[in-house]
């Protein structure tokens, strides 16, 4: 069996390590060393001033949206993670959707302005397979209508645009450490922001609004994370380059191979360091894509229709027609992606794929001419073909 994710694992005797270390300790919860250390670590590593290590990337999304004072409406994205959508409303405002760009998957910045009203307060969107969305477009809308930003990056780790992390952008970030995303803690996420002021609101409010042993200065939630998780987070940290250069090696194996493939890839940001965090396909016809999902599920390959359906149909929400949105999410199909992904589960998804659209492996690779210059290609394949992958 292929799934569509696997998630990373380091070695059992370093995790056991920091298990011993806990065990020693006995101090489990409520910003521990571990939590710290792994605070202060992925501060270093991404470059960036100020985090927060929460229990999941939902309720960073909802800390966001309290902490900023965000009451009516937020623009948000009907193509993303139906947590995205939920945090809104579980927040009491109202997401007001819309539609994507039709080659990047993001939300449409044309179409944004159009859509605020008195009652906008912010604007949530999220950077669709760790492709950034147009941040600079974004930011100039903001500012013009007086808006706050929020950025849903659960699947960035890695990213960097115009050299710096992702996670740099907008009022507040949040990402997802979920064991199915590129770094993981097993549960997990965090929340980022420029502002030390806003940092010290969703510090206080992640702990039920502590602000010493009997005081409270906020009204909180428990978001705190654990020790074994940051000890999860620890070594998966460690290996971080490597899980980055493995999935780009898979990635462009996908690519070669499907390069006749009837379908078309997301188009990736410019000023862009990217991570690899999914290989969607967005095939030409739903026809063709649900024809290779059976075939490959009758192989015993599993595939996700992610996102899908359109975050406008879910039945706690009013929306208009969303014809971008509409139509990627029924055609999108992401194929399987992690780290000990082999060339050869990689030939018999691709083979099962060409095989129902009735082309035989390709050998040409000009489709890929667009998104990666064929002179950088010949190391990645030679590499592959000795055994990198």
């Amino acid at each position: 069996m292929i799934p569509v994710t696997k998630p990373f694992l380091p070695k059992v005797n370093e995790f056991e390590e920091y298990i011993h270390s806990i065990w020693e300790r006995q101090w489990l919860t409520n910003n521990g060393p571990l939590v710290n250390e792994l605070e202060l670590k992925l501060k270093n590593y991404l470059e960036i001033k100020h985090l927060l290590f929460v229990s999941n990337g939902t309720i960073a999304l909802q800390i966001a949206i309290k902490a900023l004072g965000l009451t009516g409406e937020i623009i948000t994205t009907p193509f993303s993670f139906v947590a995205t959508t939920n945090s809104i409303v579980w927040e009491g405002c109202k997401p007001v959707f819309v539609d994507i760009d039709e080659e990047t998957f993001n939300i449409d910045p044309k179409k944004i302005e159009a859509a605020i009203t008195p009652q906008t307060s912010a604007i949530l969107a999220t950077h669709v397979y760790g492709n950034p969305c147009d941040i600079d477009a974004i930011q100039e809308i903001a500012d013009r209508y007086s808006l706050k930003v929020i950025y849903d990056a659960a699947h960035c780790f890695g990213t960097k645009y115009k050299n710096k992390s992702v996670f740099a952008y907008g009022d507040v970030s949040t990402t997802s450490f979920h064991a199915t995303k590129v770094f993981h803690t097993i549960e997990g996420g965090a929340v980022f922001t420029q502002c030390p002021d806003l940092l010290k609101k969703m510090a206080l409010m992640r702990n039920f609004g502590h602000d010493g042993p009997d005081e409270f200065s906020e009204l909180g939630i428990n978001g705190k994370n654990c020790e074994f998780h940051a000890a999860m987070g620890l070594c998966n940290l460690k290996e971080i380059d490597e899980i980055l250069d493995k999935r780009r090696l898979l990635s462009f194996y996908y690519w070669k191979a499907l390069a006749n493939l009837e379908a078309r890839y997301p188009k990736l940001n410019e000023n862009l360091d990217y991570n690899y965090a999914y290989f969607p396909v967005l095939f030409d016809s739903e026809d063709l894509m649900l024809r290779c999902l059976k075939a490959l599920e009758n192989e015993k390959v599993y595939c996700r229709r992610y996102f899908y359906p359109s975050l406008s149909t879910l039945p706690f929400v009013t929306s208009p027609h969303m014809p971008v949105c509409d139509s990627v999410s029924r055609r999108i199909l992401c194929l399987p992606l992690y780290h000990t992904l082999t060339s050869s589960d990689l030939d018999l998804i691709t083979r099962i794929i060409l095989r129902v659209q009735n082309y035989d492996r390709p050998a040409e690779i000009e489709r890929l001419n667009h998104v990666i210059p064929i002179n950088n290609l010949k190391p990645v394949f030679a590499g592959l073909q000795n055994g990198a992958v």
